[in-house]
């Protein structure tokens, strides 16, 4: 009996604890992924995809825990962001509208920050409708967010909050919302985010598969980036 016990140790136990030793921290502080299971976010990730999350983009935190070891930078106006909600501790993915001081609002699908409008280039819909399976007539155009040009989708036959505000993020605090704007439990309705709970920012997609099709890979969705360039 004691034989086995080492030699289990030995072969199975002890392999998985030193990996878990290894890649723990540094999943947990350093480099980390975040499977998405909803459209809040469309065009720019889709359901079932595998995005990485960039832990040391703005600090580096005790492993398993939120608690900041330093700090050398703030999430961006633009950047897509790993929190965890306020409201039930549920880890989400939304991208960075406002920053702390900034007055948000927005008026039939438009954000305007601090009073000021922000424009939009509207995009042929056809490319995006395989991927948009809930709506038939998905409204796609990029968003010039201050440096940050992004794609963002309204879906017109759908009842949502589509005025909103004005609302001063308060100090320490962003103000984040989905991609698929009529699709988003989003700070419209959760609040601001605290800096504390924001563990990373999103540089692009990894892997995709699709739910609606047996879940068979999107191989042209792999490596999609958070942010556009053919504006």
């Amino acid at each position: 009996m004691k034989n086995t016990v080492k030699r289990a140790w030995r072969e199975w136990l002890r392999p998985f604890v030193l990996a878990f030793l290894i890649v723990g921290p540094l999943k947990s502080a350093v480099a980390d992924w975040n499977w998405v299971p909803t459209g809040s976010m469309k065009p720019s990730i889709l359901e079932g995809e595998l995005v990485a999350v960039n832990k040391l983009a703005y600090d580096l935190k005790v492993p398993f825990t939120t608690e900041h070891l330093a700090t050398w930078g703030n999430p961006a106006r633009g950047d897509v962001i790993v929190f965890y909600s306020p409201e039930d501790g549920t880890r989400l993915v939304k991208r960075v509208v406002g920053l702390p001081g900034d007055t948000v609002e927005l008026r039939n699908e438009t954000v305007y920050l601090n009073g000021v409008a922000q424009q939009y280039s509207l995009k042929d819909a056809d490319p995006f409708r395989h991927d948009v399976f809930e709506d038939n007539e998905p409204v796609v155009a990029v968003e010039h967010l201050g440096k940050c040009d992004h794609y963002v989708m309204a879906l017109p036959n759908r009842s949502a909050l589509r005025t909103f505000g004005p609302s001063v993020v308060t100090p320490d605090h962003y103000f984040v919302m989905g991609d698929s704007r009529d699709n988003s439990k989003d700070s419209r309705f959760i609040g601001s985010i605290p800096r504390g709970k924001i563990l990373g920012r999103v540089p692009g997609v990894v892997l995709s598969f699709d739910p609606s099709r047996y879940y068979l890979p999107r191989w042209r969705r792999i490596f999609e980036r958070m942010t556009v360039n053919d504006t």
